[in-house]
């Protein structure tokens, strides 16, 4: 499947982060009459021959037309300008992907791919972003978890995807978190969607490209470096910055009944963008094509992805723990069922803190051989001979977690309503009982 050629038009705002935040107004000089009128003329002709819905580009043309002979004469600066060209077309189009850029320097002569300048840039900027791959760990009860900042075009980030999902790959579970992911490259979807699936291709999402009238379809690879998890459960973090391409990964593996979507729905932008150079100094990041799902037969634009367990952002990590811990456990041995059910507990004592009064506190407080517990503002904390103080994180009556060991908790022992002995418990069913005082 000829993928780089299918794609070269879908930049998907590979290079919008960057050209978004330019600050540029300082040093600008002001618009002219001739300038503006030559700015909504271009604009107004490319929406008509490329924007994906015809009828909707009509409807902006004549909106900015309009605004040249009223709203546009008052303003002198080009920002201004590209900023109010942009509410204006979004008011009728209400798509997000849709914008006019003003830039520093002049952008005649550049093509809808960016300068060489630029890319250079942007990819020198990908490397210390190590392509959008943030963080990438194993959470407690063997839980893989990649914080996935961009969809990175295939082609320049693959070999970090690669050793990624490979790192990835004997974990019992896989959450992916995509809260502030603002999108990026199809191609990237199909790399890492594959390794979620046998080899059979899955067909995974269809584009439709309007200024070449051209229809081509995305599927899982055949052949990936590393080891397929076609059976490990999958979970997906959104949040409402959660936008383009990373909702299109989202919305995939969704309706493919294949990842559990945990958080809050995502921006709805589902149309691939094309850049264009407008006047001398702006660009237009213009929607030419759209994405059509093979299962549901339309897309996410404007509505977004729906989570099946819809939580607050912030809340959805350890909530998508929660359910991974769950799920491995029904399905364990009764062995392995222990070990989920351990971080389980952990878990769910983050979810719901139980909150203990300085009196309660004290009672704990004591040597218990080599241990010893205190207060300190308001907090209990253990200390073993020789070794670091650890904060106590209570889970139920008597029985306490280590912040930071997460194979180590304490449970004290009562008689008549005080505390006489303690007994340290380890991950691997190892018990140390010590009497209060000795």
């Amino acid at each position: 499947m000829a993928l780089d050629i299918k794609f070269t038009f879908l930049l998907l705002i590979l290079f919008a982060a960057s050209i978004l935040d330019i600050k540029a107004q300082s040093h600008a000089t002001k618009l002219t009459e001739e300038e503006r009128a030559q700015v909504v003329e271009e604009v107004s002709q490319l929406l008509r021959d490329n924007y994906i819905f015809p009828e909707v580009a009509e409807e902006m043309a004549e909106l900015i037309k309009e605004g040249l002979k009223n709203n546009y004469k008052s303003l002198e600066w080009p920002q201004e300008f590209a900023e109010c060209l942009t509410e204006d077309l979004r008011s009728i189009s209400n798509d997000r992907h849709l914008s006019v850029i003003f830039e520093q320097k002049p952008v005649m002569g550049q093509n809808s791919s960016g300068s060489p300048d630029a890319k250079r840039n942007y990819l020198d900027n990908q490397r210390r972003d190590n392509f959008g791959f943030k963080e990438l760990k194993i959470l407690d009860g063997n839980i893989g978890y990649l914080n996935l900042k961009g969809f990175v075009h295939a082609d320049f980030a693959k070999e970090t995807a690669v050793a990624a999902m490979n790192f990835l790959a004997n974990a019992d579970a896989v959450i992916i978190d995509l809260r502030e992911n603002g999108g990026g490259s199809p191609t990237m979807i199909q790399l890492i969607s594959s390794y979620f699936f046998k080899g059979d291709p899955i067909h995974l999402n269809t584009f439709y490209n309007r200024p070449n009238d051209e229809t081509w379809e995305t599927w899982t690879l055949e052949e990936i470096p590393g080891k397929r998890m076609p059976d490990v459960d999958l979970y997906i973090l959104t949040s409402n910055y959660t936008f383009s391409a990373a909702e299109e990964f989202a919305y995939n593996l969704r309706h493919l009944n294949r990842a559990t979507i945990v958080g809050e729905t995502t921006g709805g932008g589902a149309h691939p963008v094309q850049r264009m150079v407008v006047a001398d100094r702006f660009m237009i990041s213009l929607p030419t094509g759209r994405a059509i799902n093979p299962i549901t037969k339309t897309n996410w634009e404007g509505v977004g992805v729906e989570p099946h367990m819809k939580v607050e952002s912030d809340e959805a990590l350890l909530t998508a723990q929660i359910m991974a811990l769950e799920t491995l456990a029904g399905k364990a041995s009764p062995e392995t069922k222990k070990l989920y059910e351990w971080h389980l507990t952990n878990f769910k004592a983050q979810e719901e803190p139980l909150q203990l009064e300085g009196s309660q506190l004290v009672r704990y407080t004591g040597v218990y051989g080599p241990r010893e517990v205190t207060v300190e503002n308001g907090k209990l904390f253990y200390k073993r001979s020789g070794s670091p103080k650890f904060e106590l994180i209570p889970l139920d009556r008597g029985l306490f977690g280590i912040k930071d060991m997460s194979n180590f908790r304490v449970k004290f022992h009562e008689e008549n309503n005080e505390v006489k002995a303690m007994t340290g418990i380890y991950l691997n069913g190892n018990e140390e009982t010590y009497t209060k005082g000795n």
